[in-house]
């Protein structure tokens, strides 16, 4: 059996040859071999060849074990391996529950959104993974976060579009589970920093590194993906489509 390529995002960064196709994959990754794992996962699909990976490794070692059980994993780069892996090598995207159960979400063009907003909350998972504020649109945002020419830079980011807590009124925001819980005083201090117009302040962390309150019944429009030149998207269905298509992945994600 032909080896599959992944790239992890989240919990961690890596590229991975397995025998497993994406669903199956996803239920390893998430639960384990021996089922003593428990954690949300998000990786992408993507097509073998570019530079930066020895793929003649992959190829002698993702074989199947002696007994005939495939092989869950051969684990290609561990470190900066989002930025190696060129956007069109890039296929559909997965988000894995903690009980295994995988959604396919698929790779278009980013484009604006719907409907414009004051301010945005961005939940970067790859390769860092701050919680963000910013009066910037995905795309946008994508391109200020990888232009060379912005301070601190990354060749490459992969980050969550959110559902924004309203403060004015919280029962009217939906499910959007702990992430706002904490420290609310202080989200408006960054959506003030980010609105003010007298401000040139684009983004505003946050939170740093707290990411055990992101889960995916809090995505908003999608996960994007994004260098200085180039951005690719994964939209959420609706969450009719989830309950009609996805029912199961949707009530383990929280969202039904």
């Amino acid at each position: 059996m032909a080896a599959n390529y992944y790239l992890t995002l989240f919990p961690m960064e890596a590229i991975i040859a397995s025998q497993h196709e994406p669903h199956e994959f996803g239920t390893y990754m998430a639960t384990g071999a021996h089922h003593g794992l428990s954690e949300r996962t998000i990786f992408v699909q993507i097509k073998p060849g570019f530079d930066g990976v020895d793929w003649d490794f992959a190829e002698e070692n993702c074989v199947p074990h002696s007994d005939g059980r495939l092989k869950n994993s051969v684990y290609l780069r561990i470190y900066r391996a989002l930025e190696i892996v060129p956007l069109d090598a890039m296929g559909s995207l997965f988000l894995t529950t903690r009980d295994g159960r995988s959604i396919e979400l698929e790779k278009r063009d980013c484009r604006p959104p719907e409907a414009e907003a004051e301010y945005y909350v961005y939940q970067e998972l790859c390769p860092v993974m701050p919680l963000v504020v910013s009066r910037l649109k995905p795309r946008d945002f994508g391109t200020y976060i990888t232009e060379k020419s912005t301070r601190l830079h990354l060749p490459k980011i992969a980050f969550a579009d959110l559902k924004v807590l309203d403060l004015d009124n919280f029962t009217n925001t939906g499910n959007v589970g702990a992430l706002y819980d904490r420290n609310t005083r202080y989200l408006r201090r960054c959506i003030d920093s980010v609105t003010d117009p007298k401000n040139d302040k684009m983004t505003k962390t946050l939170e740093r590194s707290h990411v055990e309150n992101f889960s995916f019944n809090i995505i908003n429009a999608g996960v994007c993906i994004c260098d200085a030149n180039n951005a690719i998207m994964y939209p959420m269905p609706a969450r009719d489509e989830i309950r009609d298509k996805h029912y199961d992945w949707g009530r383990s994600a929280l969202i039904l």
